[in-house]
C-alpha cells in the first residue's frame, strides 16, 4: 500500500473508482495509480466538453449569465466567465493550448493585460493580483509557461508585493471600498506597508506553484511561509475574513482555503515538518468517512454532483506529494 494511503483511516480508491465520471476516473488512474495508457485528449471529445466549447464566442470568450451593466462592462463580465470556464477545461478535462478553444480563450484574456503587466477589468480600473494570478495559473497549466506575457505578469506580481512578502488587494490597503465609484475611478496604488491578505496571497501562490521556474523562487518561498503562518486564522481584511473560510471548498479552486493552499505548498516543496501543514492534514484526515470520501463544507455543490469526488481526488493527490 502506498505511503500516502497509510496516513488515512480508510482507503478512498474504491469510492473514487466507482465513479461514472470519465474525466475524474482518468485523473484518478493517472495521478493516483500512475497509469499512463490513455491520452488526456480523449477527454476533449466528451459530450459535456463539446457542449461547453459550443458556447464559446468568436472572440474566444464565454458569455456571463446575467450581470449588471452599471457595475462592470459586458467585456469584463465575459472575462470573469472565461476565467471560470478555463478552470473547468484545464483542471477537469486537461485542456492545453493544443486545442483551438484554449488558444482563443488565452488571446481573449491576454487582451486585458496592461502595459504594467497585470490583467485588469474584473475590478474595473483597479488592480487585481488575485484574478491576474488566477488566470495566469490556468494559462501556465495549459502550456503558456514560457509565454512572454506570463513573464510580464510575474514581474508585475513581484513588484506589487506587500513589504511582508505577501499580497493584498491594493484598494483594500488604503481602506477603499470595492464599489461602482471605485471601480470606475483612477487606479489605486497600494500601501505596501500594510499587511498582506492570505486570501490574495494564497491565490497568487497558485500561479507560482504552477510554474517550473517561479515555484523555486525566493518570492514563492517567502510567501509560502507567510501563508502557512496564517492557516486557520482570520484574514487581515474583511473579504472572506472569517477563519471558517479556510474550511469551505470548491474545485476548480477559486478562493484560498486549506486544500488550495496545501496543493500549492506541496508543489513549492514545503513538507509536513511545518507544524501548520501537519495540523491541516490532520484536520482533513479526521473528517474522512467510512466510504473513504470526506465530510466537508462544499461550495457550488449543486452545480457539480461529483464535487465531493473531485475534492477526494485533490486530497489524495496532495497527500501523495507530501508522503512520497
Amino acid at each position: 500500500m502506498d505511503g500516502w494511503i497509510k496516513q488515512l483511516r480508510y482507503n478512498p480508491l474504491s469510492s473514487l473508482m466507482r465513479s461514472e465520471n470519465k474525466a475524474l476516473l482518468f485523473f484518478v488512474r493517472r495521478d493516483l495509480l500512475s497509469e499512463k495508457d490513455t491520452p488526456v485528449q480523449d477527454l476533449w471529445n466528451l459530450p459535456v466538453v463539446t457542449k461547453i466549447i459550443s458556447k464559446q464566442l468568436d472572440d474566444g470568450a464565454w458569455k456571463y449569465p446575467g450581470g449588471r451593466a452599471h457595475v462592470r462592462s459586458e467585456q469584463n463580465y465575459y472575462q470573469l466567465e472565461t476565467y471560470r470556464i478555463l478552470g473547468e477545461l484545464v483542471e477537469k478535462y486537461g485542456f492545453t493550448r493544443e486545442h483551438s478553444a484554449i488558444k482563443r480563450a488565452a488571446d481573449f484574456l491576454f487582451s486585458f493585460q496592461t502595459e504594467e503587466g497585470d490583467i485588469r477589468g474584473i475590478y474595473g480600473n483597479q488592480y487585481t493580483p488575485n484574478y491576474t494570478a488566477g488566470i495566469m495559473e490556468l494559462l501556465i497549466k495549459a502550456g503558456y509557461d514560457n509565454d512572454p506575457r506570463i513573464e510580464k505578469g510575474f514581474k508585475w506580481l513581484i513588484s506589487i508585493r506587500q513589504n511582508d512578502r505577501g499580497w493584498a488587494i491594493p484598494l483594500r490597503t488604503v481602506n477603499a471600498k470595492l464599489d461602482i465609484e471605485t471601480m470606475n475611478g483612477d487606479t489605486i496604488k497600494p500601501d505596501l506597508s500594510k499587511p498582506s491578505s492570505h486570501l490574495a496571497t494564497g491565490i497568487v501562490l497558485r500561479a507560482f506553484a504552477a510554474h517550473e521556474k517561479y515555484r523555486k523562487s525566493n518570492e514563492a518561498k517567502a510567501a509560502g511561509k507567510l501563508l502557512i503562518s496564517r492557516m486557520f486564522k482570520s484574514d487581515k481584511y474583511t473579504d472572506r475574513g472569517d477563519p471558517s473560510y479556510w474550511t469551505k471548498f470548491t474545485f476548480p479552486f477559486w478562493f484560498t482555503d486549506l486544500l488550495s493552499s496545501l496543493d500549492s505548498l506541496s508543489s513549492l516543496g514545503f513538507t509536513i515538518d511545518e507544524p501548520q501543514i501537519d495540523k491541516a492534514i490532520e484536520w482533513l484526515i479526521t473528517r474522512q468517512k467510512e466510504n473513504g470520501l470526506w465530510e466537508l463544507k462544499l461550495l457550488k455543490a449543486k452545480s457539480d454532483k461529483d464535487l465531493n469526488l473531485w475534492i477526494g481526488l485533490i486530497i489524495c493527490r496532495l497527500l501523495k506529494r507530501f508522503y512520497k
